[in-house]
């Protein structure tokens, strides 16, 4: 398995928004390092800070210009919003590992334009990890995972109630998303096709958000029944 031949550390590339905060609370009580990416420095080592006082002692949190984190890890998350993957990836391009894996949590909610979270926008490419692949170097692996989980609970205190469906087309990139899946508490990472079914898994997102509005919770997500 990958997680038995890399190092447990990862980037998280927009790590102080909201899913990036939480995704690196939950690594770092399972025991990763986890680097924090901003576009400021400063910040990302205040939250880098803030993140390990809830996360514990033993928590091993550092902030970095996202640049910076990229180049740190060979697994590499992407957690921002719609409106920003084009400008970070293409700021961070030459900063990736050759053999890096990239896991894209974007989702195209229309709120990048002003309407609704609750509806999805077109991607020419056909989901948005579709367009993180034509955006990062040659060698660059990239899997969709983590979209469906909602930020207010992985920033919570218990345990995360949902699947994570991982999308990709290179069994590494994959190995990789099941092993960050794997360690958080409540999660179960499913193998749900090839890159270009992302686009299926970013709209469930879209439809999260409105039963969520609906129903008034935070925290819907996906359970995939009939497996073992």
């Amino acid at each position: 398995m990958l997680e038995e031949r890399m190092d447990r550390t990862v980037s998280i590339l927009g790590g102080t928004g909201p899913e990036g905060r939480g995704l690196a609370r939950r690594w770092a009580q399972a025991g990763w390092e986890v680097i924090l990416g901003s576009r400021d420095a400063t910040r990302a080592e205040r939250t880098a800070q803030e993140v390990s006082a809830l996360a514990g002692p033993a928590a091993r949190i550092r902030g970095a210009e996202n640049a910076a984190a990229a180049a740190s890890s060979e697994v590499v998350v992407l957690a921002v919003p719609f409106e920003g993957e084009v400008a970070i990836l293409k700021r961070v391009a030459s900063s990736f590992r050759p053999d890096a894996v990239l896991v894209s949590t974007v989702v195209p909610l229309a709120a990048a334009v002003g309407d609704r979270a609750s509806r999805l926008l077109g991607v020419w490419q056909g989901s948005a990890a579709e367009l993180a692949a034509e955006l990062v170097p040659a060698g660059v692996s990239v899997v969709g995972a983590f979209h469906n989980i909602s930020a207010s609970v992985l920033d919570g205190t218990v345990d995360v109630d949902c699947d994570v469906l991982v999308c990709s087309d290179v069994a590494k990139a994959r190995e990789a998303a099941f092993a960050l899946a794997a360690a958080i508490p409540g999660c179960r990472p499913v193998h749900a096709g090839t890159l270009a079914h992302s686009r299926i898994v970013e709209a469930l997102t879209a439809l999260l958000i409105g039963i969520n509005i609906r129903h008034k919770v935070h925290g819907a997500g996906v359970r995939i029944t009939g497996l073992p």
